[in-house]
């Protein structure tokens, strides 16, 4: 899947998490910290993104893995660790979403994405973007998420958001439709 090693250098050679999933189950912490450093920090982008929020993003990220240790010996396998991860940061955003329905105020550019030196356009671009993306409405935000950043199908991420995948797909469509109108302003 994509989505697993969406970013990742291809000269670079992962570890294998096989094996650390296996050191992890029989409780070995150290594993599961190497799983967490290669993990974080594409965890913590999607839950910044979906949240739009430093703050609640650092706290879906944390829990994520807290309940991912939890609950690791039910993890069999079926998919890449990234997706098993990503799945349950996906539903700690809705929880939160559900539970405290804040406005989302600001949001951070994270991870290797961002080039390390951008020109002023390259900075009012990504703030557009970003600033378009997070004023969309959450349902449309949250697939877009997904599927336009994080390259989840619609299948996946419907999924995910426990939507069916038509309901995915038109909120894409929406979520492209309107950041189009809002960028092209």
């Amino acid at each position: 899947m994509a989505t697993a090693t969406a970013g990742s250098d291809p000269g670079q050679v992962e570890p294998d998490h096989r094996q650390l999933i296996e050191k992890a189950k029989g409780g070995d912490s150290r594993a599961f910290e190497t799983l967490y450093q290669h993990c974080a920090g594409k965890v913590y982008a999607l839950c910044l993104r979906m949240t739009g929020d430093c703050g609640l993003a650092e706290d879906c990220t944390q829990e994520t893995f807290v309940k991912a240790w939890r609950k690791l010996a039910s993890f069999r396998g079926q998919s890449a660790i990234g997706t098993w991860l990503h799945r349950i940061a996906v539903n700690e955003v809705l929880t939160l979403q559900r539970r405290a329905g804040r406005e989302v105020r600001y949001l951070e550019a994270v991870g290797s994405d961002v080039p390390a030196v951008r020109t002023g356009e390259q900075v009012g671009e990504t703030l557009d973007i970003e600033s378009a993306i997070l004023k969309l409405p959450e349902g449309a935000r949250n697939v877009f998420v997904l599927c336009g950043i994080h390259g989840y199908q619609h299948a996946e991420a419907a999924e995910f958001l426990g939507l069916a995948p038509g309901t995915c797909k038109a909120q894409l469509h929406r979520a492209r439709r309107l950041l189009k109108m809002r960028l092209a302003t």
